[in-house]
């Protein structure tokens, strides 16, 4: 016993600090989040609890001075299809007559080219899909404004189909809540995207659009109900993809972190930047730290990065080497900082960890593959990459990492993710 105590003190000792002193009740964030005023969001204001998206949407308007402090707690289930009458909306309520197979059939069989005039219907299922996902987003759109914490109260807080953005805000706080990503009852198909063509899906669990000094805490993003393996069959044999990410953050955002959060069962997940062409937006921003989270199941973009100074550090990174297209994206300018991250992928092998965008460099610490060290530099190196990316987490915030994958699976397992202690050791 005295053996086991003393590990786990060791172990609890190793963890990330707050690089600003917080309560054991209620601690601050780590890393990007953390410096320079740090992130507060709503403490000391007004009190809301909300059970149903009319009261959520009355909350954040929070009687006609949305960027005043305020606390929102959410109580159960929070649908983004609900009306405002109670009835649940869906596809056809959004655009009467729009059919999904009679939208694809105006591409042709072999969805390359679209025409108006290839069935008397054409015409009007294009102007549907349009009106539809207006329509759609108009509903299940949430904007946070500055100084929100917005956190779930118990276990079972969910927002279930809201597509929550950030534009613009500052100080905000989302804690605790389970976030399923809405469906794109009215995703398009672009031929000419890809080699084969894709599919684009429109609206994501969370986004954040030139926000600053976010945190999200003890969260789960998740596909949920509709995962896109359940969805109708497509072009060339495969599903259509309905979600688009979880989680993006654009356009000049800055200093936030995603801590002790899951991640599951979904294709694209984290995007941090807004594209290649947008270094007049995002570089110089888009500094982002992860940490401690779990991604069960991710495809691909665990993130994928362009430009920003990304943190990811005791992350366990767990799912199908043959489902999984890589974790860590590498892209345009980006630095990504990789630290004693766990991967556990059985039969793959460690280039699934980290893939190259158009970078320049990466850096990794002391990672993990299936047991034993990744090497993910080596790796890197094989992609042409250098190591040095400009930048050190330890000369911008305090920090100190578990330093064993054992470690790092045993406090990210327990603690991740909604209903589990926020507090650290």
């Amino acid at each position: 016993m005295r053996r086991a105590a003393t590990a786990a003190l060791l172990a609890c000792a190793a963890l990330l600090l707050p690089s600003a002193p917080a309560s054991a009740a209620a601690p601050g964030p780590v890393g990007w989040a953390a410096t320079g005023p740090g992130t507060t969001g709503g403490a000391g204001g007004r009190t809301w609890t909300v059970h149903n998206r009319a009261e959520l949407k009355e909350a954040l308007a929070n009687d006609g001075d949305p960027t005043a402090p305020k606390v929102i707690r959410v109580a159960g289930t929070i649908d983004g299809h609900e009306a405002d009458d109670g009835s649940s909306l869906g596809e056809q309520d959004y655009a009467p007559g729009y059919d999904l197979t009679r939208y694809m059939s105006c591409f042709g069989a072999d969805g390359t080219t679209w025409s108006d005039t290839r069935h008397d219907y054409c015409k009007r299922q294009r102007q549907l899909r349009q009106t539809g996902s207006n329509n759609e987003k108009a509903q299940i759109q949430l904007t946070v404004e500055s100084n929100t914490t917005l956190v779930g109260t118990g276990d079972g807080a969910s927002l279930l189909g809201v597509f929550l953005t950030v534009n613009t805000g500052t100080d905000i706080v989302v804690r605790n809540l389970r976030l399923e990503a809405p469906v794109d009852h009215f995703t398009s198909w672009s031929p000419d995207d890809g080699t084969n063509g894709n599919w684009n899906a429109r609206f994501d669990a969370m986004t954040v659009i030139t926000g600053t000094h976010i945190w999200i805490d003890h969260c789960v993003f998740t596909d949920g109900r509709f995962p896109d393996r359940e969805a109708p069959t497509g072009f060339h044999g495969e599903h259509v993809q309905r979600h688009d990410g979880v989680l993006d953050i654009e356009d000049g955002s800055d200093f936030i972190t995603v801590s002790d959060s899951r991640f599951e069962d979904h294709d694209k997940a984290l995007l941090i930047g807004s594209g290649d062409s947008r270094g007049d937006r995002d570089r110089g921003h888009l500094k982002v730290t992860f940490a401690r989270n779990l991604f069960t199941g991710i495809t691909q973009r665990a993130p994928r990065v362009r430009f920003g100074q990304v943190h990811v550090v005791n992350n366990v990174y767990r799912g199908r080497a043959d489902d999984t297209l890589y974790a860590l994206g590498a892209g345009v300018e980006s630095a990504v900082f990789s630290e004693r991250n766990v991967f556990a992928y059985p039969h793959g092998t460690p280039a699934l960890a980290v893939a190259d965008y158009g970078a320049t460099a990466f850096h990794d610490t002391g990672s993990w593959f299936n047991g034993r060290p990744a090497h993910l530099d080596a790796v890197a190196r094989g992609l042409g990459l250098a190591d040095d990316v400009g930048w050190d987490p330890a000369d911008v915030y305090d920090h100190r990492a578990l330093t064993s994958a054992h470690a790092v699976e045993r406090y990210v397992l327990r603690h991740a993710g909604t209903g589990r202690s926020h507090d650290r050791p």
